[in-house]
């Protein structure tokens, strides 16, 4: 095991995951999380569980967060300030740059540098090391959690030193992904009204120019099993939507495709909850269009 700890707060579906690959690639963890059963998980694999996340900061040079809202994130960091060991913050979650250039601020009255290091990928992309995870902030930071954002990812980008172009990124990302699926939606909705078969639809679309994640990931893997538990949940989707709205009215960019995006997804949270998974946006145009996507072979 390394001998220098590195802290991991937040073991939520995408935290655990790649604690997990931390673990096993030889990283010794301190970890903070409100689930027992989480830290339990984690402590069986040799990491230690700590019970604040000051007693984080207190351990670890680097600790790494990956929050559910700003403002948990923000709670985090108002407590990680305190450590007496901790030097550099690396925000994992998607929280908005107008919350990272609070938080850079806030940390860097105290000498700890700010990084921020939001993930793409989902809870596939966790579990296999698969992310893609952009980087933008203080140099050393990044230097310092290199190691570790490597052993959970199989593509890191560094976009610079300015606060908050990461997050930026990640938005840019996030609202491409969410029009991509709820164009699919309406779309495969259509294809099943008119009695195509729901598989073949996704060799063709996936052979042709209309592919995107979600014909060649999320159908597949939720929609199309009926499963719907991609691992995004509502309320997660829903905080990244406010976030791009947020981001967009403050460089002042159009946004009609992501403001119809986000009222459709306001909409299907209404019949289906906050905590179920944002996949069910397919059911929303199903229930819509009078019709359930079923296979025909």
């Amino acid at each position: 095991m390394a001998e220098e700890p590195l802290g991991f707060i937040g073991l939520g579906a995408m935290g655990r995951p790649m604690a997990v690959n931390l673990i096993g690639s030889g990283q010794a963890l301190v970890v903070r999380d409100l689930s027992p059963t989480a830290t339990d998980i984690l402590a069986q694999r040799g990491a230690e569980v700590a019970y604040s996340v000051k007693a984080v900061a207190d351990r670890a040079a680097t600790v790494l967060a990956c929050m559910p809202s700003v403002a948990t994130a923000e709670d985090v960091v108002a407590e990680a300030v305190n450590g007496s060991a901790i030097r550099h913050f690396v925000n994992l979650g998607t929280t908005g740059s107008k919350f990272s250039q609070a938080a850079a601020a806030r940390l860097g009255e105290k000498g700890i540098a700010y990084l921020d290091a939001p993930i793409s990928g989902g809870p596939p992309g966790a579990e296999a090391a698969t992310l893609s995870i952009m980087c933008s902030g203080d140099g050393a930071a990044f230097e310092a959690a290199k190691p570790g954002l490597e052993a959970m990812s199989a593509k890191l980008t560094y976009l610079g030193e300015q606060v908050g172009a990461a997050q930026t990124m990640k938005l840019v990302n996030n609202i491409m992904s969410f029009c991509n699926l709820v164009a699919a939606s309406e779309a495969f909705t259509l294809g099943a009204k008119a009695g195509l078969d729901p598989e073949q639809m996704v060799e063709v679309v996936n052979a042709s120019s209309g592919r995107n994640s979600a014909s060649q990931d999320k159908i597949p893997k939720a929609v199309l099993t009926r499963s719907f538990d991609y691992g995004g949940g509502n309320h997660i989707i829903l905080k990244d939507l406010d976030l791009w709205r947020q981001e967009a009215e403050h460089y002042g960019v159009p946004g009609y495709m992501g403001n119809l995006v986000r009222t459709l997804f306001r909409q299907m949270v209404q019949d289906e909850g906050l905590d179920q998974d944002f996949t069910r946006i397919f059911r929303l145009m199903e229930r819509m269009a009078g019709v359930e996507m079923k296979k025909t072979r």
